[in-house]
């Protein structure tokens, strides 16, 4: 069955298209009488306004681009929330892509999002990224690029972080406050910039505290997926390597969470000989046992406030008004359960 269009409710009822369209948009010069006849005719025909034609007149496609490393992850699940809700209240729909970490995948995805011209970008960069020419053309073609959690410093558009250096300072801090002496470190790859973060807010509170900094007590996943298996894959290693460490602060709650795995099938007792801190605040980490302590990211508020951003300057730039750049910092906080020592 073809769709209904407009032009035949107009002609049903014996008035022009652009009585039909007023009525249904609810303008104040077509009569309620009107208004009421029209909307009836156009629920019982199902008919349903032709959005393409909307955008070609609006200059709008009312949808938005994401990107993001990986889908499956408690905290990005939680940003897509974040994003969704806002989105919906708004009119947008979200293009939802998944980069796996790869730099190529990321770039085909960018240009995939401008050729279906969509009014904005959203975007968490994958580990690979070191170039960021594909990021710099969506700004060349003023469309408003957001970046969010791992982002580029050098790239001049709006991003929603938090702070990682002082998070992991605070999760290193704990360690300390509760007596640990020898604290290794399980971080992620060496390009994100979070990641980088995290570290150097580690080794900034051992030397604040005058412990030394030991580069054999950071543990790479290399893998860059920050998985459960690389958690037990350190955890062993740290083992072999170590025996005297007492404190770990470990970059998210999945490796974190892996790590105690390895250490309990070892015989390895948290927090009586290894006290653990996460990261990000998984739903897992306040129902495994030991209870993680860990640091709270807060996904869904950085969605929503993402998408606020970029909303913003869509706006700005429909209304051709200056679009300012800005860099919105959440807060953090630690919480406190069973892995590490009261």
């Amino acid at each position: 069955m073809k769709p209904v269009t407009l032009k035949e409710i107009a002609e049903q009822l014996n008035i022009s298209v652009t009585t039909a369209s007023k009525a249904l948009k609810d303008y104040p010069d077509v009569s309620k009488k009107t208004r009421g006849l029209v909307r009836e005719l156009a629920k019982t025909l199902n008919y349903k306004p032709n959005t393409f034609a909307v955008n070609l007149r609006t200059k709008e496609s009312k949808t938005i681009g994401l990107v993001i490393p990986v889908i499956v992850h408690h905290f990005f699940s939680s940003v897509i929330k974040g994003i969704i809700s806002q989105a919906e209240k708004k009119g947008y729909l979200v293009i939802i892509l998944q980069s796996n970490e790869s730099y190529e995948l990321e770039k085909k995805q960018i240009d995939l999002l401008l050729s279906q011209r969509v009014d904005g970008i959203l975007i968490s960069l994958a580990n690979g990224t070191a170039d960021f020419s594909h990021l710099t053309e969506v700004i060349s073609q003023e469309k408003p690029l957001v970046m969010f959690d791992k982002i580029a410093k050098i790239v001049k558009c709006s991003k929603v972080i938090i702070d990682d250096r002082k998070a992991a300072y605070m999760a290193t801090q704990h360690l300390i406050d509760i007596g640990c002496k020898r604290i290794a470190h399980f971080r992620g790859a060496l390009l994100p910039q979070n990641s980088i973060d995290r570290f150097l807010g580690y080794k900034k509170a051992l030397l604040d505290n005058n412990i030394p900094y030991d580069h054999s007590l950071v543990y790479i996943c290399e893998c860059g997926d920050m998985s459960f298996e690389e958690g037990k894959t350190n955890a062993q290693q740290l083992l072999k390597d170590h025996d005297d460490v007492d404190g770990i602060f470990i970059n998210t709650d999945l490796v974190a969470i892996g790590a105690m795995t390895q250490f309990n099938k070892q015989g390895v007792k948290i927090p009586e000989d290894i006290s653990i801190v996460g990261f990000s605040n998984w739903f897992m980490s306040s129902v495994i046992s030991p209870t993680l302590t860990t640091i709270d990211q807060p996904g869904f508020k950085m969605g929503k406030t993402a998408f606020k951003q970029l909303y913003k300057e869509i706006k700005a730039i429909k209304n051709k008004k200056p679009k300012a750049s800005k860099i919105i910092t959440l807060d953090t906080a630690l919480i406190e359960r069973e892995s590490t020592k009261k």
